[in-house]
């Protein structure tokens, strides 16, 4: 891959990419570290990266960048957040939007992440594939796991605020 093309994945790709990892770990900061490291590991291997694949090797990239941070802070977690209730929500409704949300945080990462990067990122399950270093039977798997869970998800919230017992 030439610097020109390099800078061209740059200017195409770099909203993308951090859209998609904000979406996983809701931290702008963490967040940019990794699309800044991930483009770091693309220029370092430019000679070797065809530029027809340098967007599969950059959300690849970014993606096992994020995993591993999700691992990391995951040994790191203090002791107040080992006690926060993670399933706290107030009986206000605040939108599907807002409801999807809650939802997705309930999803396992490697779930979570199939599913933002087909539906939110437009991925076909090759291209996740590719990225996740998962099978495609196995990414099918994993979006239709966590397409119910989201779908039961959001039915229980809906049920829930819905319902007038919870006044």
């Amino acid at each position: 891959m030439t610097v020109k093309e390099y800078n061209k994945i740059v200017d195409v790709q770099s909203d993308a990419l951090y859209r998609f990892i904000l979406k996983n770990l809701k931290d702008e900061e963490a967040s940019r570290d990794i699309v800044q490291d991930s483009f770091e590991k693309l220029w370092i291997n430019h000679v070797k990266v065809e530029f027809p694949k340098a967007k599969s090797y950059l959300f690849s990239t970014g993606y096992h960048t994020m995993i591993d941070y999700i691992r990391k802070n995951k040994r790191l977690t203090t002791i107040e957040e080992g006690y926060e209730n993670k399933y706290y929500y107030t009986d206000e409704y605040r939108g599907t939007g807002e409801l999807i949300e809650a939802g997705l945080k309930h999803l396992p990462p490697s779930q979570k992440s199939v599913l933002m990067l087909r539906d939110y990122e437009g991925y076909s399950y090759k291209e996740i594939a590719d990225i996740t270093q998962l099978s495609e039977a196995q990414v099918k798997v994993y979006i239709h796991r966590a397409r119910l869970f989201m779908r039961a998800y959001v039915n229980q919230m809906n049920d829930y605020f819905n319902d007038g017992s919870n006044s």
